[in-house]
């Protein structure tokens, strides 16, 4: 099975990332069929982006079979993907093995920094008990070692 790009959402707000003891906040999430990538910086016009220098989260990934374990697990049939908050949704990807490691994806280049971590938000945003299920599987969190243009589909 070739990995698969299903999802590239781009958000300009945290809606719970630094929110603690604040409430979550509401901002736009959109799906974008390609996203442009600046190395050391992040994914253009997204949250994340200038964040910090050299931040560990310049993009994120998440694997879709997590996702659907969610939806399963939880019984959450209309649960948009969106809600997890990362950037990048895929399939055929071992994102857990890919912690500590130089990736290519096309042209583009990442380093595989740590997981996504889930929070306590997970719960407000899917279910209770979601975070504690996500737990190991949280996604993974890269820096953008060689940017360009990323683009839904195989690659």
């Amino acid at each position: 099975m070739k990995p698969i790009i299903h999802h590239l959402f781009i958000s300009p707000g945290h809606d719970y990332f630094g929110r603690h003891g604040k409430g979550s906040e509401d901002h736009p999430i959109t799906d974008h069929e390609e996203i442009e990538l600046v190395a050391g910086r992040g994914i253009v016009n997204d949250r994340f982006f200038d964040y910090e220098e050299d931040y560990k989260g310049q993009i994120t990934f998440f694997d879709y079979a997590v996702y659907e374990g969610v939806k399963k697990g939880f019984n959450l049939p209309d649960l948009d993907v969106s809600a997890f908050r990362r950037n990048a949704v895929v399939s055929g990807m071992d994102l857990k093995a890919l912690i500590g490691e130089t990736f290519q994806i096309g042209e583009l280049e990442f380093e595989g920094t740590q997981e996504a971590k889930p929070c306590y938000w997970m719960d407000e945003a899917c279910a209770p008990g979601v975070e504690k299920f996500l737990r190991g599987q949280g996604g993974l969190r890269c820096r953008i070692l060689k940017g360009g243009t990323l683009g839904k589909g195989e690659f």
